[in-house]
């Protein structure tokens, strides 16, 4: 009977109760509230009979929509940029990780390598990672610069493909997220544009990466975004928010 799986965050409903708004020539406004049942059937929905709509009941509405849409109450560590009923933006900071390749071009292959500075978005809209350039909490002006990873498509957006990701997204869940992103293989790029500035290109680099010829990330590799800064990310404007 209509069930909705809310974006990313695992959250199943089901449709059981409609307001209905009116408006008349004079600009007055009424509202009605209606229970919601299933055609026996079909199964297809059915409006219910309307009862007018209170400030009493209409407070009680909002305030049960606001328990369950808004986040939680919880400590935030500091690597945590911005939380929204939509969205959870995170920080990491320069470290070594271990990555995998499946690829034709570079074969099966894992190592240890040097990381830059992350910022990680979980969002009803999608999972995305940006590259920095600095090693400290990124500011609301900090530039963001294109991930030099594979599976990663424009403005950051990360192709989850068969990855086992957090169902919730909320501050609880960042470890899952980052381990989904960091356990999986890269197999291919999905950008059309350029990723790293290096010579020979993207696959010279990371084969570079995976033989362990730099101690630290290049830095001056990175490719910066255009018009791309993290309090815009935080704020829903790169890739919007559902």
């Amino acid at each position: 009977m209509n069930d909705v799986s809310i974006g990313q965050t695992g959250h199943d409903v089901t449709l059981s109760s409609a307001l209905l708004l009116y408006t008349g020539p004079n600009g007055a406004h009424y509202a009605t509230a209606h229970p919601v049942g299933a055609e026996p059937k079909t199964g297809r929905p059915i409006i219910g009979a309307g009862r007018p709509l209170d400030r009493k009941a209409l407070v009680v509405a909002l305030a049960q929509l606001d328990r369950n849409a808004a986040p939680k109450a919880e400590f935030l560590p500091a690597t945590v940029l911005g939380v929204t009923s939509a969205a959870v933006t995170w920080w990491c900071p320069p470290a070594l990780r271990r990555v995998f390749f499946r690829c034709e071009e570079l074969g099966e292959r894992s190592s240890v390598v040097p990381h830059p500075g992350l910022v990680f978005q979980a969002s009803t809209n999608g999972f995305r990672v940006f590259a920095l350039k600095g090693d400290g909490r990124p500011e609301p002006s900090t530039a963001l610069f294109e991930p030099p990873y594979f599976n990663t498509w424009d403005r950051g957006k990360i192709c989850i493909g068969s990855a086992n990701v957090p169902r919730r997204i909320e501050v609880s869940a960042i470890a899952g997220w980052e381990e989904a992103f960091f356990a999986s293989a890269f197999t291919h790029p999905n950008h059309g544009g350029k990723r790293v500035e290096y010579k020979n290109g993207f696959y010279a680099f990371w084969k570079d990466m995976l033989d362990g010829s730099f101690e630290a990330f290049p830095l001056e590799v990175l490719v910066q975004m255009k018009d791309a800064t993290a309090g815009k990310l935080v704020a829903g404007a790169i890739g919007g928010q559902e």
